[in-house]
């Protein structure tokens, strides 16, 4: 698998579908990894080059701590992408995140438009939790590990009927949450914790599409519809779904993604 420098950090990241295709980014939510969009690959393959990479601090990516205690930035993460654009010679893509990875987008979407043609911006929300609910998880996993929290967030991520039905599609997410590292998993939550995008939303003017999920606690609808209503022209998408709904609503979710980025 390969590696590449972006701010002083260590990203990994993979490349799938053919060289001469319109390249799509995808990034992945908090506590994850780029395996979260192995139902969407073969489907985007077809038609994009595929760049997917675990955001710092996940996967095998390196957590790269700015300083003892120090959390991220959404600026920080945001500025990743870029980097990566730049260091893979991409000087456009459209950009598709889902949960943290939507606020990255969001983030781009405000501060570098030049490097996007559409944006699609899943399970997301501008603004998510207060300080105190954000500093106690940190808390929890700083000195209970991963697996203090993991039964919580998956209860999150899937509505019921979906851990009863498919228990193997919700298996490879537990493990992902349970081997992230903590370092990285409490500075991303940091990141998540400081950022408020609210007031600039209405700075995003690439095409957007915003993607919800009915039964999702994590981000609520409400969040989605808020985003949406606030970035010029942008469409709105409601899936029978929770948190992870490219996961719980694979078909409607990737055929939503294609029909907004082939038309």
């Amino acid at each position: 698998m390969p590696f590449i420098e972006v701010q002083n950090t260590r990203l990994h990241y993979q490349i799938d579908g053919k060289e001469d295709a319109p390249v799509l980014v995808l990034s992945n939510s908090l506590g994850t990894d780029m395996g979260m969009w192995d139902a969407q690959l073969s489907s985007l393959t077809a038609h994009f080059r595929v760049v997917r990479y675990d955001t710092r601090g996940h996967g095998q990516s390196d957590v790269s701590l700015p300083g003892d205690n120090e959390g991220y930035t959404i600026d920080q993460l945001g500025q990743d992408i870029v980097s990566l654009l730049d260091k893979l010679d991409i000087q456009r893509a459209h950009f598709c995140g889902l949960s943290m990875g939507g606020m990255t987008g969001i983030w781009l979407g405000i501060h570098a438009p030049e490097r996007l043609n559409k944006l699609v911006l899943c399970n997301t929300a501008a603004k998510i939790g207060t300080p105190e609910l954000w500093n106690a998880r940190i808390d929890t996993v700083l000195h209970k590990g991963m697996s203090a929290i993991t039964n919580a967030v998956i209860e999150r991520w899937f509505t019921p009927r979906f851990q009863e039905h498919f228990p193997q599609k919700i298996a490879p997410i537990t493990q992902m949450l349970l081997s992230s590292p903590i370092a990285g998993y409490n500075a991303a939550c940091a990141a998540v914790r400081d950022m408020d995008q609210r007031a600039d939303l209405n700075k995003i003017t690439v095409p957007t599409l915003v993607i919800a999920g009915t039964h999702d606690t994590a981000t609520p609808a409400a969040d989605g519809r808020y985003a949406a209503d606030h970035i010029p022209n942008a469409r709105y998408v409601e899936l029978d779904a929770a948190h992870l709904s490219n996961i719980e609503a694979e078909e409607p979710f990737t055929a939503e993604l294609l029909n907004f980025l082939l038309n």
